[in-house]
């Protein structure tokens, strides 16, 4: 199988403590980037939350968003921290015997008093250990994602590739007539040219000429990174850079092929291999 760099995942679980969610998003990149937004409780699992992820993935710009809400209803009402409040009211009794003017704290006052509410907190640990359990679960589905749109590529870089052998198999049977047809019209016209006709000179000038015109090896090239690029997707894995010089190999050879053309016919098909690997191109830049 081979995965895309382009996935999304999301997922969410509830608990008595809260609710706590993870997503995962990615786009092409050319090596592995990896983006964290974490709440500050659990900003200390960002080195092994990367490790997990790095250990899965080799290339692409990856952002991992986690959230943390704390459970809400009638089992998370605030309490008073009593021991906070029994301080407060001290030194609130030593504050009106020093300034026996001064105006005692509200209820308002107090309970906007940091520390005053809070709720049972969840130990972190817990939370942490949550978070792990749920973070491979958000890999699992980002990586599933992931490979099923790498499925997809793969499936239009074969038919692409099976569209250049289409191209390819036309052309194959055509090169020994064009060969053929054109050292005849280049004897004639250089019978024509040359006023002592040199029947030998004008047969090595054919000959020389014939081979540089000859595509023959070009044509083979071809069909051999052809056969590559069958093998590669065959074995999956993080295939994006080989391919990647694939194409280039491939672009090279048609460029070659079109500027040794000599009938309209090789020239059409040069340019439609050409085609074809720029659409190959365009979604290799997705494959990790």
């Amino acid at each position: 199988m081979i995965y895309s760099m382009t996935g999304y995942a999301a997922t969410a679980r509830e608990y008595a403590w809260g609710t706590l969610s993870i997503e995962l998003r990615s786009v092409n990149h050319r090596y592995l980037d990896i983006q964290f937004r974490v709440p500050d409780e659990l900003r200390t699992m960002e080195p092994q939350l990367r490790e997990t992820l790095a250990a899965r993935m080799t290339r692409g710009k990856v952002d991992c968003r986690i959230a943390l809400a704390a459970a809400s209803g009638p089992q998370r009402l605030p309490e008073l921290n009593a021991a906070l409040l029994q301080q407060l009211v001290a030194l609130d009794g030593q504050v009106r015997l020093a300034l026996p003017g001064a105006a005692s704290m509200r209820v308002a006052d107090i309970l906007r008093w940091p520390g005053m509410l809070g709720t049972e907190e969840q130990p972190l640990e817990v939370v942490k250990a949550a978070c792990r359990e749920l973070a491979l679960t958000a890999l699992e589905e980002f990586l599933a994602a992931r490979g099923r749109e790498g499925e997809k590529l793969k499936m239009l870089l074969l038919e692409r590739a099976a569209a250049m052998e289409a191209r390819l198999a036309e052309v194959l049977p055509r090169m020994p007539q064009v060969l053929a047809a054109f050292r005849e019209k280049l004897a004639a016209r250089l019978k024509e040219a040359m006023v002592n006709g040199d029947d030998e000179r004008i047969r090595q000038e054919i000959t020389l000429f014939a081979n540089r015109i000859d595509v023959d090896e070009e044509l083979s090239r071809l069909a051999a990174h052809i056969a590559e690029l069958r093998s590669i997707l065959g074995a999956g894995g993080a295939v994006g850079k080989r391919l990647d010089f694939l194409m280039q190999e491939l672009n090279r050879e048609a460029n070659t092929l079109g500027s040794k053309s000599v009938d309209l016919a090789v020239t059409r098909a040069a340019m439609d291999l050409k085609l074809l690997i720029e659409q190959m191109r365009e979604q290799i830049q997705n494959v990790e």
